[in-house]
């Protein structure tokens, strides 16, 4: 908004200063960019970002396999975590000791979480392996790319904004400081006359 208040600068004026006309371009400049600059680069961040995921997908996809593991037995639940981000992911996972077939069909077993409430002998579960069989976490899917191509598109547009923002005030604060310097000039040239009535005739 105050890019566009700068605007009236460019009016025919007896009074305006050459760093007015300096000043109003800039803000005009700054308002083109982010009106039109910045949505490109959130366009651009977006579409970038989405498609390294998608193939990170794909690779996770080819490297990783889905099989189902067997309750062993549980394991008791770890001392109570104060942070609740933490304890609520533990909470909804149960440790167990279980077996399952590796890709190479050799079968492997170990301490892994479970998404079962109350797991027993016997019971069955998924697991993601890599191919020696080593327990991974579960591949991306398409919606989770999608939204985190979203924020860095979001994140790229504010960093965009704020940049061509600092800049205008960066330049903006350069003119004010060349005007106050040619003030300090003026005043000091008028030197101990200023204000004296019939002072030099």
């Amino acid at each position: 908004m105050r890019a566009i208040a700068g605007l009236w600068r460019w009016r025919h004026n007896p009074l305006r200063r050459r760093t007015d006309l300096v000043e109003a371009w800039v803000a005009f400049a700054a308002l083109v960019l982010i009106v039109v600059a910045v949505p490109v680069a959130a366009a651009v961040t977006t579409e970038l970002t989405r498609d390294a995921l998608l193939t990170s997908i794909r690779h996770q996809r080819e490297s990783r396999h889905e099989t189902v593991a067997t309750v062993t037995a549980k394991v008791a639940s770890p001392p109570v975590d104060p942070d609740p981000e933490t304890s609520s992911a533990r909470d909804s996972h149960s440790r167990v000791l279980a077996h399952w077939l590796a890709p190479d069909g050799i079968e492997r077993s170990g301490l892994v979480m479970s998404d079962l409430k109350t797991p027993r002998p016997g019971d069955r579960f998924t697991i993601w392996t890599d191919r020696s069989g080593r327990v991974v976490g579960t591949p991306l899917d398409g919606a989770t790319a999608t939204t985190h191509a979203v924020l860095a598109g979001f994140g790229a547009a504010t960093a965009a904004a704020g940049l061509v923002e600092g800049t205008r005030k960066l330049i903006l604060w350069r003119i004010v400081r060349g005007r106050y310097a040619r003030w300090d000039q003026a005043w000091d040239n008028a030197g101990p006359d200023w204000g004296r009535t019939g002072t030099g005739s």
